[in-house]
């Protein structure tokens, strides 16, 4: 979803900047509740291991450019799962930042417009966690039906965002709709392939639970309901 520099330009830009600094402040606020429930360690650790996945998500594994914005195996869905909402959420900001400084500087005057359209997405299914998921239900006792439904969820917030910015950025023609077309449907891959993702993921979690069930770790809810 590294959407092409030049798409979003000029005064245009204004706009991803005040989006992503609402997403960068309710990430700060995240992780300040964070560290009042469970203290500074496990927040900053599992932030750590957030980031480098995401770097390996970005930088190694599969990713091609279609349309106007690339597809990535982004697993938005499986780090908020797996270390919860905060660390997910600083891994994606800080990773998709390590990753243009270290390989892709050309894609840097872009940052905000693509942390806005990776953090907003993953806010939305924080909260639709809460209401398709029991409170009496650990994350590694999901079924493939909620799988299924927060990953297309995610990956349907990122499409949705990358056309906006296609769209404010370019206007209506013909081929920048075909552009975007093409790129909603090549991320239809994702759709399909994420949810096996996270429950092998959650799976293999289940199975190391007396390694895993660390707050330093993983969040709390992987291994315990509420």
């Amino acid at each position: 979803m590294h959407i092409e520099p030049g798409v979003v330009h000029g005064a245009k830009m204004a706009l991803a900047t005040i989006t992503a600094a609402g997403g960068l402040a309710f990430t700060a606020k995240l992780a300040v509740d964070e560290i009042k429930a469970r203290g500074i360690v496990p927040l900053i650790t599992r932030s750590v291991i957030a980031t480098l996945a995401v770097f390996i998500f970005f930088e190694v594994l599969p990713h091609f450019a279609v349309g106007i914005s690339e597809v990535h195996f982004i697993l938005g869905t499986t780090i908020l799962l797996l270390l919860g909402t905060a660390p997910a959420a600083i891994g994606l900001a800080a990773g998709l930042l390590v990753q243009g400084a270290l390989f892709a500087p050309s894609d840097l005057p872009m940052y905000f417009v693509n942390v806005t359209t990776l953090l907003v997405p993953l806010f939305a299914i924080a909260e639709m966690a809460k209401r398709i998921i029991a409170p009496n239900t650990a994350y590694v006792d999901l079924s493939y039906g909620q799988a299924l439904k927060l990953s297309a969820a995610y990956q349907g917030g990122v499409v949705a965002w990358v056309a906006f910015w296609a769209i404010y950025g370019q206007g209506f023609g013909a081929e920048n709709m075909a552009a975007v077309l093409s790129f909603g449907a090549a991320y239809m891959l994702v759709v399909i392939i994420e949810p096996v993702a996270d429950l092998a993921v959650l799976a293999g979690a289940k199975a190391g639970r007396n390694y895993l069930q660390n707050a330093h770790l993983t969040t709390p809810r992987l291994h315990s309901a509420v």
